[in-house]
Formats: structure tokens, C-alpha cells, sequence
């Protein structure tokens, strides 16, 4: 019985099973182990295990629906088991280098609201597209939605930093960088000067950047911003810039 998690499980996956059938299957580092069904997050933590026994770097991916139980749902109790799981493959492995991080998503509706106009009041309809954003949605929501539309990896390494006021995130050393804030024309210069000072510190063979639509131009000169974030961008990173677009 697992139960430190607040559920019982009649029969959970036993732990040295799984890691010892992960190693037999998967010797490669790199490779993914899939569990269509989590319950407590045994073959994460199998993972966790076999990676700290034989040096590999494997990754998982656990998919739980949220079963209702006592204290919020089966995947809640995965997320915590994950969590106190590797950190105690990291106390038992201290002379080693163990990654035990996981992110954590929840399938969702877009971020971004359907055209659906009204046929009756299509002015209406218009003026409310304008911002394309639902409420409610956070930058980090966006951020993910935008790696998806890309098809970018979910993974990849992720760094943020404030730049003249905005949260600019560097993914894959730099080569997406992502600006979902609002940037007025007044401070269109600085978050592009920071935003080149950054690119050229992380040093991409290309890059592409991302601005949140809706944000730019928050006093009313959205096709000014735009162009003038362009321009310095270009200017300043040439070649190295793959393509400057907006969410």
C-alpha cells in the first residue's frame, strides 16, 4: 500500500520491476519510457532509479487522468511522489550528477480565442478579436502554446531574464526567444537592445523571436513597435536573425 501519498493502491508497480525491466529495454541514453498510466509515478521514479545506477540519461513521459480521490486526484499524488522520489535518489547518490526534474502540463482549450463571429453585430465581433488572448492566461501559458504551434521540443533547456522591464525567455541556447509582455513604442528600443545584448552573449548560429500580438504598441501605435523592434533586431544580429514574428 502506497500510503504517504493519502490513496491506496491494491496493487501498485513494484518499484525494482520496473527499473530492472528499463534497464533490460532501454540502454540508450536519451531514450523515453511512456506510462499511459501514472497512478503514483512508479516508472518515473523506476527512471530516476536506473539513470543513477548506470550513469544514462533517459526521460519518461506519464500521462494520469485526474481521478478524483480524498485530497485532489491521482496526478497530484504523482507530482508529489515524482518530487520526494528524486530527492531521494539524489541523497542516495550524492557523489553523482542526477537529473531529477519534470514539468508538469494539464491538457487545456487554446490560449487563444476562436473566430467565431456574430453575424448581427460583426463590429462587435471585430473589436473583441482584437485581443486574441483569453482571460486568465498567464505568459507561461502562452510560452507553451506557442512550442507547440512550433513544434519545438518541449524540453529543451529554458532560460528567462528581465529586460528593460519584460520577461524575455532563451530556449535552446538562445536559438527561440520569446517576449510576451507589452512593449510600448517608447520602450521598443530598449527591450530590442536587450534582446540583441542577450543573443549575442548566448551566441545561436540563428534565432527566432517571438512577441505577444496583442502587446505590442500598448498606447496605440502597435505597427510602429513592430517596426522598430524589426529594425534594431536587424541591425544589430543581421543574418543571425531566422525570422522576428508574433503570437
Amino acid at each position: 500500500m502506497l500510503k504517504k501519498w493519502n490513496i491506496d493502491f491494491s496493487y501498485p508497480k513494484p518499484v525494482l520491476l520496473i527499473e530492472h525491466l528499463i534497464r533490460v529495454f532501454s540502454q540508450n541514453s536519451g531514450d523515453a519510457i511512456l506510462d499511459f498510466f501514472a497512478g503514483s509515478g512508479t516508472t518515473g521514479h523506476a527512471t530516476f532509479r536506473a539513470n543513477a545506477r548506470d550513469g544514462k540519461t533517459r526521460r519518461f513521459v506519464l500521462v494520469q487522468l485526474p481521478e478524483p480521490v480524498e485530497r485532489g486526484s491521482i496526478a497530484d499524488i504523482t507530482v508529489k511522489r515524482l518530487q520526494c522520489a528524486g530527492a531521494q535518489v539524489k541523497d542516495e547518490n550524492l557523489d553523482k550528477t542526477i537529473d531529477v526534474g519534470f514539468r508538469v502540463y494539464k491538457l487545456a482549450t487554446s490560449n487563444l480565442k476562436p473566430w467565431q463571429p456574430d453575424a448581427e453585430d460583426l463590429e462587435a465581433s471585430i473589436l473583441d478579436a482584437v485581443d486574441n488572448v483569453l482571460p486568465g492566461r498567464t505568459e507561461d501559458d502562452l510560452l507553451v502554446k506557442l512550442l507547440l504551434k512550433t513544434g519545438i521540443d518541449l524540453t529543451l533547456p529554458e532560460e528567462k531574464r528581465g529586460v528593460a522591464g519584460q520577461t524575455v525567455y532563451a530556449l535552446g541556447g538562445g536559438t527561440l526567444i520569446v517576449c510576451l509582455g507589452n512593449v510600448g513604442a517608447d520602450s521598443a528600443e530598449a527591450v530590442s537592445q536587450g534582446i540583441a545584448d542577450w543573443v549575442s552573449e548566448l551566441d545561436p548560429v540563428q534565432t527566432t523571436v517571438y512577441f505577444k500580438d496583442t502587446g505590442l504598441g500598448t498606447n496605440g501605435n502597435r505597427a510602429a513597435t513592430k517596426a522598430n523592434l524589426a529594425a534594431i533586431l536587424r541591425q544589430r544580429l543581421g543574418d543571425r536573425i531566422a525570422k522576428i514574428a508574433s503570437i
